[in-house]
């Protein structure tokens, strides 16, 4: 069992080195960096293979989708810039490579880290995601954005973490949250799905309260407050920018003297 570690990237010269460091058990790394990146990432990807593929932003499902395919082996272990692959994570691949496969997809449990802890609530642990995957039983599905990788056939589960270490700020969470609300926005506009007083008002509240009470951000301290704070303003700020593109196409206009 041989496996491709696959990273998409971009403007992510801080913090790639140490992701395909974690990866360096690999039988093969590629990178795939979106060709708007201005900084060093290309370059510092290139200190750790020669699969480096610098081609135009495609969407974050097309964008993994292609490094998938250049890949030369089977099993793909698919890792993004802000991961790591924990010690004892590795020692779980590496003992499947050792037993060989049960599966055609194996998740992993991630861990973020957020506001200088580690997060052990607030729906953000153990959040499995599938990661390790043969490449001929899986493609990448998601048209804006919150890609998933789909496998056909069983999926089992890998011991260790997964670590994220999420945002290096609470100013880039929200630049973050301000684009991918966009992206979330034009999804739903494009599935035909509309935004009113519902949605506006009583689904970020209801974000709230399943964030903070129902999977116990509380535990987390301040942090898991900020949490489910973000995530009421995600579910906020998505269904506005849904009411916008609905009703106001054209954009908001040339005011008029008010009534």
């Amino acid at each position: 069992m041989k496996i491709s570690a696959t990273l998409i990237a971009c403007n992510e010269e801080d913090r790639i080195g140490e992701a395909l460091a974690s990866v360096a058990w690999a039988d093969e790394i590629i990178v795939v960096v979106d060709a708007r990146s201005t900084d060093r990432t290309a370059e510092i990807a290139r200190q750790y293979t020669d699969r480096v593929f610098v081609r135009p932003w495609s969407g974050y499902a097309e964008q993994k989708n292609f490094a998938d395919r250049q890949a030369t082996y089977e099993w793909i272990f698919s890792l993004d810039a802000d991961e790591r692959v924990s010690p004892q994570l590795r020692r779980s691949i590496e003992q499947l490579k050792r037993e060989g496969p049960r599966h055609e997809g194996y998740r992993v449990a991630r861990r973020a880290w957020y506001l200088g802890r580690w997060i052990h609530h607030s729906g953000w642990y153990p959040d499995y995601q599938l990661r390790l995957y043969r490449r001929d039983r899986a493609r990448w599905v998601g048209e804006y954005v919150h890609e998933s990788v789909h496998v056909e056939g069983s999926v089992g589960v890998l011991e260790g973490d997964l670590w994220h270490l999420t945002r290096r700020s609470l100013s880039e969470h929200h630049e973050v949250l301000n684009r991918y609300t966009t992206l979330a926005a034009e999804d739903a506009f494009a599935q035909g799905k509309r935004a009113g007083w519902f949605a506006l008002c009583v689904r970020p509240f209801l974000a709230f309260l399943r964030s903070y009470v129902l999977r116990q951000g509380f535990r987390d301290g301040i942090p898991g407050l900020v949490i489910a704070g973000f995530a009421a303003y995600y579910v906020f700020l998505k269904s506005a920018k849904l009411w916008e593109r609905v009703h106001l196409p054209e954009g908001w206009g040339v005011p008029s003297a008010p009534s």
